[in-house]
């Protein structure tokens, strides 16, 4: 079969696409900018078409005539698109008149979950994480799952998908834009709820909404893992007890949570939380207590979850750390572990907000979580914008320069980012550890800076 992806570069858009190009599909695909996925993709044999979407990226080339001075083309089977793609897509608008069949990314990887035992990891926070850690376990444990998600697991060479020859699948199941309510899981692992994306869920009481929607779907023989220390989560569960499914539920202050605090590599009590759910899950497949410590022992952690390398310049060691956290909830916390873990050390946290509405729609917990955070120096970068999700109204009323001055401490700094790395080589010497932080193009200079580290260790 031939598939062609719009957004082809998108974390869990390339997993669907890396899993369809290893079942023997041939794949094509297209994203606005090249990127570390998209030259993988290349590698393992799609086409790739960087920079503008247009008409002849969803052609494929078959022969020219010799005759006629056109060509011919064989169209794709199927077009599978990004959630973020908007309806007039040149791409998208040519599939539709030349009614291929279109599926979104969640619509697709639903059809997925209906051929499979899928168990379905969602919540606001530490559903990449715990996605991942089932899947480990699920491996060690010889069930030979299908895992895909929205992050790079390192258990696995750092893929984002894993293809195996059982019934299990296990996904991370994200809510923005409902995507979820198209999976068909057995399993629901929900981690926690914290109102997010409020470019689409207007209210709390939208997203929280969404949320029993998807629970709803569990069958009657299915069951529902849930976090017990979180406020919002049982909340919810007061609303959803006339369910005929089985709901379990895990907490720090089980009995195996100091055994899981000693065996994990990976720092804060949320992951402590992440590998009590994971385990939890492990038990309903009747997986023993002991291969799920084994495996847990031995995860490594996932993509931009508090990434770490290590820079000797001169006599002094640099730490650079990646993480993704962008939500006021995943700041705090992944910050507060990771002071606890560099304890002593001098740390810079260079965060970039992401998404005006996000920034403006939380400003007030974002100004808490700033106030709250113990390192040295905080670095805040320009808000960054995000294609088909901002209002006009809402980037005129917010900005990093006003959340600095409303954090109102002198260690917080807005750094415009026309000046941001120049003022970050004079200054990084000052400090044993920098964390960047953010959920889109702070990857980008956090890459830039190791490359320039790299440079001063020849």
């Amino acid at each position: 079969m031939r598939i062609h992806f719009i957004g082809i570069g998108g974390i869990g858009v390339s997993a669907l696409a890396k899993y369809y190009l290893e079942k023997g599909n041939q794949i094509s695909g297209s994203d606005l900018r090249e990127s570390e996925i998209t030259k993988e993709l290349k590698e393992k044999g799609a086409k790739i078409f960087i920079g503008k979407h247009k008409i002849s990226n969803i052609k494929y080339q078959k022969s020219k005539s010799q005759k006629a001075k056109t060509q011919n083309y064989i169209l794709p089977d199927l077009v599978i698109y990004s959630p973020a793609i908007q309806p007039n897509n040149p791409e998208l608008k040519e599939a539709k008149k030349r009614k291929i069949k279109t599926l979104s990314y969640p619509q697709a990887l639903g059809e997925l979950t209906k051929k499979y035992f899928t168990i379905a990891c969602c919540g606001s926070h530490g559903k990449s994480t715990t996605s991942s850690m089932v899947g480990f376990i699920l491996e060690k444990a010889g069930f030979d799952p299908t895992i895909i998600v929205g992050t790079k697991m390192k258990n696995f060479q750092n893929s984002n998908y894993k293809i195996g020859k059982s019934k299990y699948l296990v996904i991370e199941a994200d809510e923005y834009q409902g995507s979820f309510l198209n999976y068909f899981p057995k399993i629901v692992i929900l981690t926690s709820l914290d109102w997010d994306h409020p470019d689409y869920f207007k209210t709390e009481k939208d997203y929280f909404s969404i949320f029993k929607k998807f629970i709803k779907k569990i069958p009657k023989d299915g069951f529902l893992i849930l976090n017990k220390d979180d406020k919002n989560i049982l909340k919810l569960k007061s609303q959803i007890l006339n369910l005929k499914i089985k709901i379990l539920e895990y907490s720090l202050k089980d009995k195996e949570a100091e055994k899981v605090r000693k065996i994990l590599k990976i720092p804060g009590e949320f992951n402590v939380s992440n590998a009590l759910a994971a385990i939890k899950c492990a038990k309903i497949l009747k997986i023993p207590e002991e291969i799920s410590f084994l495996a847990l022992s031995e995860f490594l952690g996932c993509w931009r979850r508090s990434d770490s390398k290590k820079f000797k310049i001169s006599k002094k060691e640099i730490e650079v750390i990646d993480d993704y956290g962008h939500h006021p909830k995943e700041v705090l916390e992944t910050s507060l572990a990771l002071f606890e873990k560099f304890k002593g050390k001098k740390i810079l946290l260079i965060f970039q907000p992401h998404q005006f509405q996000r920034t403006f729609y939380l400003f007030d917990e974002f100004v808490k979580v700033f106030q709250k955070i113990p390192f040295e120096e905080i670095w805040i970068l320009d808000i960054f914008f995000v294609a088909g999700r901002e209002k006009n109204s809402i980037t005129k009323k917010v900005s990093s320069k006003k959340l600095a001055f409303a954090i109102n401490r002198e260690n917080v700094i807005y750094v415009p980012q026309k000046s941001f790395f120049k003022k970050l080589k004079k200054e990084f010497l000052n400090f044993d550890v920098l964390i960047f932080m953010g959920a889109s193009d702070i990857y980008n200079q956090s890459l830039k800076f190791k490359e320039f580290l790299k440079s001063l260790t020849l």
